[in-house]
């Protein structure tokens, strides 16, 4: 269906009035002023004038300025004003791009579901003009997806593949802004990533591609080749998750004594192929060999630099499949220069194809391949079908258990759920930050208090948001709902949940929600309930999270910036005496409430504050002689 204008400003009335759950709410003009516009929705088209209500998986709207020779009625040539066309076509299929070379199998899956459009060596401006019409697209490591790209998909891009394990080519703050799941491969290629570090490991420790350059140049030089054998030697692998432990398992069949560094890496896994979790400086200052394994990260950025070169043991030898980022270049050339690293194998580059005239690629220390970490016939294979399944089931609207971002929920879930996700996360982070420290969180009860049936309230955001609030705060993993259970699961955390139905008519999804901690210490005894658990229990109110719960306690505060909790015995004048204290300090008090189970005996005291209190203003507030303990609280 083709519609004609002569007048942009009438556009935007007619396509608001399509209207779906995902694009079309809020059309500003500014939107309108790049030359191609395309938006894509798979939920139900809403009766609009001009089309019947019926299900699309497919439907895409475009305009553009129409050729100025096309034929006009006469009165419209003397003025020739620029004729626009909003096009509406109905397609049952969704259209993929594949930017990257990908193998046969996985093309063969994603062409019996989808549109297929293979083109590959785009350069940024043709990706930003093709997206506008994609409801998908799959990339290697060597297509950047930037917030640009983003931008100019005009919404309609919902998936995001990535064929193989990294994902700093995409932009994820803005896939996940525009409403865009990004999903990996991070299975398939393992093996393959970890042989192809072994291999470089032994050919650099036998100087084997230096040799074979002398050969081929009619010299024969076995002095000059002398290598260094890998039996008994310290082998230091940096980052210890599915490559690193495949690298570990090989090294150890090589004799190597192998020890680890990864802040996220369980030790009993480490533990169970014979690997020992040592610290960062304690790897690189005693290992002969260091292999790379870890993602490039602002955390990790140059992580092997001037400062840590000068740690390691004097003739270390470096390997690195992972992020080329990960080592300071320049920095690596001048460790081996001095002789602190005597040999480096390099997989990866900060720059792909690195210069010409790099002094690291030309050292003659220096063993480099181009990217091959996942070159073999068998990952190619299972990388392709591994992605095409994750963006497939993506575009069916399935988990993927691959994403790396936030969730693909439908937009009227998350509309209504929006402030029970934030309680949800908030009671997370309040509860284990009560946990005392040395006890492990490993028992969590979620309870839903609703009017709603089972099936009418879908709680997986909700726990994982739970989950989220829990692990956050003490640990640097992104949580989200589709690796919520994963996460847990990997750190031992057993979570169950519970519903309580109520009377009456279910107008809001739910009426409260109740996080119990199970077989821990506490950092505040009164956060204890009778059955011995922490407990924190939250509502939403005129659409704001609320604690209302402490313990046995009832409070009633917002749930936002930072809080402390104090038991006190209940007298008059005690809101005075610690808003007192923070005054002088020139904290800011956001609330205060006071929670009590008899009068005259004891009370929780909830304050809300905007800054982190000082050490001694917190010991004041616990000198006071009716507070009988308090802790301070992030939210």
């Amino acid at each position: 269906m083709i519609v004609r204008y002569n007048n942009l400003k009438k556009i935007p009335q007619t396509i608001t009035n399509i209207h779906t759950t995902t694009v079309y709410h809020h059309f500003p003009l500014s939107r309108y002023q790049n030359p191609t516009m395309a938006v894509s929705s798979s939920s139900l088209i809403l009766s609009p004038p001009s089309l019947t209500k019926s299900h699309l998986s497919s439907l895409s709207l475009s305009w553009k300025q129409l050729p100025q020779n096309l034929s006009l009625p006469r009165h419209h040539r003397r003025r020739a004003p620029p004729i626009f066309a909003v096009v509406v076509s109905m397609n049952s299929k969704p259209t993929i791009l594949v930017a990257e070379k990908l193998g046969d199998a996985g093309l063969d899956l994603l062409k019996s579901f989808a549109n297929v459009d293979c083109s590959y060596n785009l350069s940024p401006e043709e990706l930003c003009t093709k997206i506008s019409l994609c409801d998908a697209l799959i990339v290697r490591s060597g297509t950047k997806v930037s917030r640009e790209v983003f931008e100019s998909s005009g919404g309609r891009l919902k998936v995001v593949g990535r064929a193989g394990v990294g994902i700093d080519n995409v932009d994820l703050a803005a896939a996940t802004e525009h409403g865009c799941l990004v999903v990996n491969a991070p299975t398939a290629n393992t093996v393959a990533a970890a042989e192809h570090g072994i291999a470089l490991l032994t050919a650099m420790a036998r100087n084997v591609a230096q040799a074979d350059a002398s050969i081929k140049a009619g010299k024969w030089q076995r002095n000059k080749y002398v290598g260094v054998s890998l039996v008994g030697k310290t082998l230091a692998v940096m980052g210890f998750g599915k490559v690193g432990t495949e690298v570990a398992r090989r090294a150890k069949g090589l004799g190597m004594n192998i020890i680890a560094h990864d802040p996220y890496a369980p030790a009993d896994r480490a533990h169970a192929i014979g690997v020992d979790l040592v610290s960062f400086d304690e790897a690189i200052a005693t290992a002969d060999f260091i292999t790379l394994h870890m993602p490039l990260t602002p955390a990790t950025s140059k992580i092997l630099n001037d400062e840590n070169f000068a740690k390691m043991k004097k003739g270390v030898r470096i390997v690195n499949v992972a992020r080329g980022g990960v080592i300071d270049e320049d920095a690596l050339v001048r460790a081996l220069d001095a002789g602190i690293v005597a040999q480096a194998a390099l997989d990866v580059f900060t720059v792909e194809p690195p210069p010409k005239d790099s002094k690291l690629v030309n050292h003659e220390n220096v063993t480099v391949t181009p990217h091959l970490g996942a070159s073999t016939t068998e990952a190619q294979e299972g990388v392709a079908i591994e992605i095409a399944e994750a963006v497939v089931g993506a575009l069916r609207g399935e988990l993927a258990a691959t994403a790396v971002n936030a969730p693909m929920v439908p937009s009227e879930v998350l509309i209504e759920l929006k402030p029970y996700v934030t309680l949800a996360e908030k009671l997370g982070r309040l509860a284990v930050q009560l946990v005392a420290g040395g006890s492990g969180v490993k028992t969590v009860k979620v309870t839903y208090t609703s009017a709603r049936a089972p099936d009418d309230l879908d709680t997986r955001l909700l726990r994982a948001m739970v989950t989220k609030g829990l692990i956050e705060p003490i640990s640097s993993v992104f949580v989200n709902l589709v690796n919520a259970d994963f996460t847990a699961k990997q750190r031992g955390i057993r979570i169950s949940e519970e519903r309580v139905i109520l009377d009456g008519s279910p107008q809001k999804p739910l009426e409260a929600i109740r996080v119990q901690i199970a077989n821990v210490e506490s950092r505040f005894a009164s956060a204890i309930s009778e059955l011995g658990e922490i407990k924190v229990e939250g509502q939403v109110k005129d659409g704001i999270p609320r604690l209302t719960k402490v313990g046995d306690f009832g409070v009633d505060v917002s749930l936002e910036g930072n809080i402390i909790l104090c038991r006190q015995v209940d007298q008059p004048g005690m809101i005075g005496l610690v808003g007192s204290i923070l005054g002088e300090e020139n904290v800011n008090v956001s609330f205060m409430s006071v929670g009590r189970t008899v009068p005259r005996k004891q009370a929780i005291m909830t304050i809300g504050v905007d800054e982190k209190p000082s050490k001694e203003a917190l010991k004041k507030i616990g000198d006071i002689p009716a507070v009988e303990e308090f802790v301070f609280l992030a939210l």
